[in-house]
């Protein structure tokens, strides 16, 4: 009997060491590796991919936004404006939980058959309440940047946000946020797109050695309706340090520039454009905003300004600047939600089964021209009017009217006609347009649709 037991137990442990040894699995590069099963689910239409045992998570973040828009109402003088459609985002982003303290993201647009980097992230938040981030990524500048284009009230963002506000740049970041206090400050350098920035980025640095140029950006949010589920007020203000950048073309490194569209992406043409600003030192941004919103109603406004020096102690600086407020409401009883960790807008609580409607309005001002300098960039309003179907959690169909009024500098870099001269000849010198004949610049209506899945 004794021996039937001692045969039956060292089966069992020779089971049990060939079993131990089957479960150890090894890498592609032959290291012994820790193995976890995986729970797969949808979340509200995400595809994640969670362990049961850890917090590691891995989730697809994958988006898409088709456009169409119509112009119509410009004056005869005025450059043809084509109507048009876009694949205006197409995203694909892979992000990753890896355990309690690490964050990793990759992002990437591949919208009308171009390829860009959008994120680019490696996160720690082992400290309570505090985030450092490096890689690329959106500077924490502006509140209508920050705010994912899934959850803009508008298609597009203001001009002066276009125009002024940075945007994604190579960097690194420290964010704390807690209760009613967000605060966040980084360093970047060049910005990090397409081939286009890359092969700049290159050859100025192989062809001159030029550095990659910095720039210097904090952020202070005050939230004091930080308690209330149905409410909150964010009171912001910025300020970048920003020197030039390498991933500009070489033969115009050392310049400034702003430009804009009239917050469009299908009429291609920049209006407002200031040229390259010889002599460029370096530029100092800021920016105050107002948000809030309470059950359906949102409201933003926010002014930019921009101060931009030169290397000759002569040369006189240049201001800029430009700001705009919009509002919406959710007619069906929805809600609106806002994100106390990023400190922007979320996605809405829709009021009924097959959804919500967001009725939307805008008012938006930019001045790109500086007199004293003799800096002509040109001006322009808008007034919009959106009406966004958030279909579910995963669709959304947006409408917009805007009319746009651009003064008689807006002539995108002297391309542009802006007016007619004394002979009734379409001219894009805004010296010689003949006020006369009738008010110069270009005005015109845009009505624009946009089908959104996210997935």
């Amino acid at each position: 009997m004794r021996k039937i037991f001692c045969m039956v137990a060292l089966v069992l442990l020779t089971s049990s060491a060939a079993w131990a040894q089957q479960a150890v699995k090894y890498n592609q590069y032959g290291v012994a590796v820790q193995s976890d099963r995986l729970d797969a689910e949808a979340q509200d239409g995400i595809l994640v991919l969670a362990s049961p045992t850890s917090a590691y998570k891995l989730w697809f973040d994958i988006r898409v936004q088709a456009d169409g828009a119509v112009f119509f109402g410009a004056p005869d003088y005025a450059d043809p404006i084509g109507n048009g459609t876009s694949i205006r985002r197409a995203r694909f982003a892979v992000k990753g939980q890896i355990d309690e303290n690490w964050y990793g993201e990759f992002d990437m647009d591949l919208a009308n058959g171009l390829v860009e980097l959008k994120d680019a992230i490696v996160r720690y938040t082992g400290i309570p309440n505090l985030e450092l981030q490096v890689g690329n990524f959106k500077e924490n500048f502006s509140i209508q940047r920050n705010t994912t284009s899934r959850y803009l009230q508008f298609m597009e963002r203001p001009m002066v946000c276009s125009a002024l506000t940075p945007s994604r740049h190579l960097g690194i970041n420290a964010k704390y946020a807690k209760d009613w206090l967000w605060l966040s400050a980084g360093a970047f350098t060049q910005e990090v797109a397409g081939s286009e920035e890359w092969t700049n980025v290159a050859d100025n640095n192989k062809d001159f050695g030029r550095n990659a140029g910095y720039s210097l950006t904090t952020k202070l949010v005050i939230r004091p309706l930080y308690k209330l589920d149905n409410a909150s007020l964010h009171i912001g203000a910025a300020y970048s340090y920003r020197t030039p950048k390498v991933s500009m073309a070489t033969g115009e490194w050392g310049t400034y520039r702003a430009s804009s569209r009239n917050s469009t992406s299908i009429n291609r043409k920049k209006y407002l454009d200031t040229n390259n600003l010889k002599d460029y030192d370096h530029n100092n941004l800021w920016t105050v905003e107002l948000a809030g919103h309470w059950d359906g109603i949102r409201y933003e406004a926010a002014y930019v300004a921009d101060n931009v020096r030169f290397k000759s102690k002569d040369a006189i600086p240049v201001n800029l600047s430009g700001w705009y407020a919009q509002v919406g409401y959710l007619l069906f009883g929805g809600k609106q939600r806002y994100d106390a960790n990023g400190a922007k807008y979320t996605r809405i609580k829709p009021g009924k089964k097959w959804g919500d409607v967001e009725m939307c309005f805008r008012y938006e001002f930019i001045d790109l021209n500086f007199p004293k300098a003799n800096v002509y960039g040109g001006s322009a309003e808008a007034y919009a009017v959106g009406l966004n179907w958030w279909v579910n959690n995963n669709v959304k169909m947006q409408l917009n009217y805007q009319f746009n009024n651009n003064d008689r500098y807006a002539n995108g870099k002297d391309k542009l006609f802006v007016g007619l001269d004394p002979a009734g000849q379409p001219t894009r010198d805004y010296t010689k347009v003949a006020t006369e004949t009738g008010k110069a610049g270009v005005d015109y209506h845009m009505l624009a649709l946009r089908f959104e899945i996210d997935f």
